[in-house]
């Protein structure tokens, strides 16, 4: 009798496969899972996608890190905003004295 695994984690295999483009193969070696369960996985999580019932967001590696250099850009660019900021209002500040 095979092992049972949680939905979450059926979904996140599912996503590596179809979100990340990771090959179901090499995922179900690295994940010591049968190549047909993982396609079956991703069969599934493909059916959901197009009834639209994705109610609970899960994020692969790959999102995650494309998020993490976007939020790094604009923490960036905010940052230098604020300083332009800053030394506007030191001048401003300084020739009404």
């Amino acid at each position: 009798m095979g092992k049972h695994r949680d939905p979450e984690f059926k979904e996140y295999v599912a996503k590596l496969i179809v979100e990340d483009g990771r090959v179901a193969r090499e995922v179900a070696y690295e994940l010591e899972l049968s190549y047909s369960t993982v396609g079956h996985w991703v069969s599934d999580y493909k059916k959901k996608l197009k009834k639209g019932t994705d109610k609970e967001e899960y994020i692969t590696p790959g999102e995650l890190e494309k998020l993490k250099k976007q939020h790094a850009k604009e923490l960036q660019r905010l940052k230098e905003e604020n300083e332009i900021l800053k030394k506007a209002m030191h001048i401003f500040t300084k020739n009404q004295e």
